[in-house]
Formats: structure tokens, C-alpha cells, sequence
């Protein structure tokens, strides 16, 4: 049995959205609302002789994001575009740092060379603020930055 679960609580603190930070193109940003990023890796099975296993192969590994943002940091990057098209703003990196307070451990991600693949708006009837959720294209994300 794992042990990890059974251990005690050593201060009662987790991660939370208000340990998350961000920082886009070298900009702090706090017109983020969420963001989510992956990689995922096809790992197939090699066989040979026998009905086990000989070994391992590893496909490529593609990295996928998307965030969600404040209109009004939405239109800040627009006003940044030539075009007003975010698929026009170059490639930046966004810094994902996680800080549990009173922990002096920080758990930094760098979702590399991302561009935004849509430019898209929604609003609705009783909308208290307006969110724009985006896909973007990234590279590769460094997961022990």
C-alpha cells in the first residue's frame, strides 16, 4: 500500500487559484481567469517473439493550452496586433507559477512559443463580466522550469 496518503498533514495548504500567477509576452497578467495546458506522447507496446511485451516505443509528444481571459485583457492584446487579429501576435511564452502561502517552494511551468489559433468573442444576457476563452498553439511546455 502507498504510504503517501497515510502521511499527516504537515501545514493544511494547497495549491488554490490564489496561489497561481502568470505572466504572458514578459507581462504580468491579471486579466487571467483559467488556464489549462497539456502534453500528451503516443506509448505503444513492442512485440516480438512470445505473447509479451520486448519492449517500449515512444511517439512524438504535442503540447496543447488554452486560457481564459478578461474582455478588457483581451482587447490590450488586440490594441498590441497590427491587425487587431490575435493569430497575428507573435509567439510568446507564459509563465505559470504556483506559490503555497508560507511555503517558500515555487512550482513554475513555461508554456513555450504559444500563438493564439482563434480570435473569438462571446456575451450574454445577465453577464457581470465578459470571458473569452482561447485555444493557443504552443511548442512545448517545461514542466520543471
Amino acid at each position: 500500500m502507498n504510504g503517501l496518503r497515510n502521511m499527516p498533514m504537515i501545514n493544511g495548504a494547497e495549491y488554490g487559484w490564489s496561489s497561481v500567477t502568470t505572466n504572458i509576452a514578459g507581462l504580468a497578467e491579471t486579466g487571467i481567469t483559467a488556464i489549462e495546458y497539456a502534453d500528451k506522447q503516443k506509448v505503444e507496446n513492442i512485440y516480438g517473439a512470445g505473447q509479451s511485451p520486448i519492449g517500449r516505443g515512444y511517439g512524438r509528444i504535442e503540447a496543447s493550452a488554452k486560457i481564459t481571459l478578461l474582455l478588457s485583457a483581451v482587447e490590450s492584446l488586440r490594441e498590441v496586433s497590427a491587425t487587431g487579429r490575435l493569430q497575428d501576435l507573435p509567439a510568446f511564452d507564459i509563465i505559470v507559477c504556483y506559490v503555497v502561502p508560507g511555503n517558500d517552494k515555487i512550482v513554475k511551468h513555461v508554456i513555450k512559443n504559444c500563438q493564439f489559433s482563434e480570435n473569438a468573442m462571446s456575451a450574454k444576457e445577465g453577464d457581470t463580466k465578459l470571458e473569452v476563452t482561447l485555444p493557443l498553439v504552443p511548442s512545448h511546455i517545461i514542466w520543471n522550469a
